[in-house]
């Protein structure tokens, strides 16, 4: 089932936002802090209601400003992860998921606390358990749609990358539509299959990853130095000097203990500022990287930057480089560069699986 809203106000901030979320997609919300973000998932959840505003899931009106309906929180078919998991600390991992459930199916929630890896815990309450696993109990609701508000802000990095994972997993095995507001861009670009940027209340841009960065409007709203893109590839071996071997459609690409087996799809988010342009094939480099592909595209920047869209078979990588080397490179759509990166340059967190290569728990 689909996610479809709309909300005009004047308060708390100036908004005029519509958007509309796909069955099992995940939808991002970035933008900077005061944005709109969080106000539209309130909105969403029943927790504020602007002066002119729709929602409506699978085809059920939860809110109609004009025709007069408003469910409250509690009717809405909703998962809602604040940082602070939002669970109710008098009631078991297993009747948390139970709350939000039509009828109540203790059989039900404790397959679905298996399937985020909670297997054994459903009689625990939040207190009794980590961080990370309270978020799993809140990720572990069976809603009609999702709201994720921040919510990777509290852990650690191995288990907000365990989140990743189950995030992908669970909205892949019910269906939902998924909204995420995050600051963090790298999070957004691994999990979201399309982003919305919010600027004072209003939509910048709205497109995939690809879409989005390709528009100088969107890449201001958010920050320069969030520029970067995402490249598909495939594992092909970890080698012993801990290097792993990837192939793109550019050719073979190196990074440092990739996790996952061999014929695992993954996506590597590639910093625009941590990539090296040259006219011809570069020798005797520590760089292992080197990827050949086609200017498509040079956008300039109000400073002294200029943005060069280098085309990589199906997909595409940027380029941030200043006014003065792209002169001095002569550089023209159409023509063919390398990009070179090196394998230090990509955090191990800038990598990620996708969805459709996640396996569910039997």
């Amino acid at each position: 089932m689909s996610l479809e809203g709309m909300a005009k106000a004047q308060t708390p901030i100036p908004l005029d936002v519509a958007f509309r979320v796909a069955p099992g997609e995940l939808l991002a919300l970035v933008g900077h802090s005061g944005s709109g973000k969080t106000t539209l998932l309130r909105r969403i959840a029943g927790l504020w209601r602007p002066d002119i505003a729709r929602v409506a899931v699978g085809g059920t009106t939860w809110l109609d400003t004009a025709a007069g309906i408003n469910l409250p929180t509690h009717r809405r078919r909703l998962g809602i992860v604040f940082q602070n998991y939002a669970l109710f600390p008098h009631m078991t991992a297993a009747q948390n998921v139970m709350a939000a459930m039509d009828v109540a199916d203790p059989a039900e929630a404790t397959r679905i606390l298996d399937l985020v890896n909670l297997d054994g815990l459903a009689d625990r309450k939040p207190a009794q358990l980590s961080g990370g696993q309270q978020q799993r109990v809140a990720v572990a609701r069976k809603p009609q749609a999702l709201l994720l508000d921040e919510p990777f802000s509290a852990v650690d990095r191995a288990t907000r990358e365990r989140l990743y994972a189950e995030i992908l997993a669970l909205r892949a095995h019910l269906a939902m539509p998924v909204v995420l507001v995050t600051h963090d861009m790298n999070e957004a670009q691994l999990l979201a299959d399309r982003m919305v940027v919010i600027a004072a209340g209003k939509i910048v841009r709205e497109g995939t990853t690809a879409q989005v960065m390709s528009d100088p409007d969107a890449l201001r709203a958010m920050g320069i130095r969030e520029i970067a893109a995402m490249l598909p590839a495939v594992i092909v071996a970890h080698d012993p000097d801990g290097l792993t071997r990837l192939n793109t459609d550019a050719g073979p690409l190196f990074l440092p203990g990739v996790d996952g087996a061999p014929g695992t799809t993954i996506r590597v988010r590639i910093m625009a500022h941590e990539v090296i342009l040259s006219r011809a094939r570069p020798e005797g480099l520590s760089a292992q990287n080197i990827l050949a592909g086609t200017v498509t595209r040079i956008v300039e920047g109000q400073g002294p930057a200029m943005m060069v869209h280098i085309a990589i078979g199906d997909h595409e990588i940027l380029a941030r480089i200043t006014r003065r080397a792209a002169g001095q490179m002569a550089l023209q759509p159409g023509e063919t560069v390398h990009a070179i990166l090196k394998s230090m340059s990509v955090a191990r967190d800038h990598v990620g699986r996708t969805a459709e290569r996640v396996e569910m728990p039997q």
